[in-house]
């Protein structure tokens, strides 16, 4: 799933594309990425014909489409969800599903998603905040985040570092990639105990979080596949600069050692075992 980064290079891509712009056309090539919609794809396209996109927004890894009226549209991105703008006479991707053209006769605007587990929906009265994720946590570019009320947070969830980091209750946008990244920048083990990790230390690892995503957006975000690409399908490049994630067997930029992968959680996680050595406070 794409992490805030990513999200964030795809909502500055739409920026361009939909505000300001009304919507002349709504084409649901497959029912499933609206099933979300309780009227179905007909209704979906009607309900949004002729009104106005404003400004897009993100929190963390959500990422919503306000209309100028009030109302939004909620994107479900998923494992390989994407936004493509594309001129009206250019063929559509493979696996597009949705695609919106504009009352000006410019680019349209194509949902392609491979594997369909996202879609689109709409938020009635969420241009401001779509009350589908109004639980989820402030993320570390919001500017109402405060780094030390968040490790407050994170040290009363009594887990492992890692597992708090991915609670987007408590801090939204962190996922696998950045989440190593982060520990790994702190030196601080994955599974050590947030209880017995300092006021200190957590907001180090917070700021060390928001640095390497920071880098990650400089660079268009993490492209392992050709699931995730920005609003003109370009990849990231950020990839090339991480310094665990993905690196198994090779040298520790920082101390030389073999970065290990370790399961975690149905997936994996990257180490310098010299560097984020095993705590005497663990949860596993």
């Amino acid at each position: 799933m794409p992490e805030l980064p990513e999200v964030e290079v795809v909502r500055r891509g739409l920026d361009e594309a939909l505000a300001g712009r009304t919507i002349a056309a709504v084409e649901v090539l497959h029912p499933r990425p609206v099933r979300r919609h309780p009227g179905g794809p007909a209704d979906f396209a009607a309900t949004l014909t002729g009104r106005t996109f404003d400004h897009p927004r993100r929190r963390g890894k959500y990422l919503w489409l306000p209309l100028t009226d009030g109302d939004a549209i909620l994107a479900h991105l998923g494992m390989s969800g994407q936004f493509l703008v594309a001129d009206a006479e250019i063929a559509d991707a493979p696996n597009t599903r949705i695609r919106f053209s504009f009352t000006d006769g410019g680019p349209q605007v194509r949902f392609v998603d491979q594997r369909m587990f996202g879609g689109l929906s709409l938020a009635p009265d969420g241009a401001e905040l779509p009350a589908e994720i109004a639980h989820i946590g402030l993320d570390p570019f919001d500017p109402a985040f405060v780094a030390v009320q968040v490790a407050d947070r994170l040290r009363r969830k009594r887990t492992g570092l890692k597992r708090a980091l991915l609670d987007q209750n408590v801090v939204s946008g962190i996922g696998n990639i950045y989440a190593d990244e982060a520990l790994w920048l702190a030196r601080l083990h994955y599974a050590r105990a947030t209880e017995h990790t300092t006021r200190k230390q957590l907001v180090e690892l917070l700021d060390a979080a928001t640095a390497v995503m920071a880098a990650a957006l400089g660079e268009g975000g993490t492209s392992f596949d050709e699931l995730y690409v920005n609003v003109n399908g370009n990849s990231g490049y950020f990839d090339r600069s991480l310094n665990v994630y993905g690196r198994e067997g090779e040298p520790c930029s920082r101390c030389g050692h073999a970065i290990r992968r370790e399961a975690f959680m149905n997936r994996s996680s990257f180490r310098c075992p010299h560097c984020q050595r095993v705590p005497r406070h663990t949860h596993w």
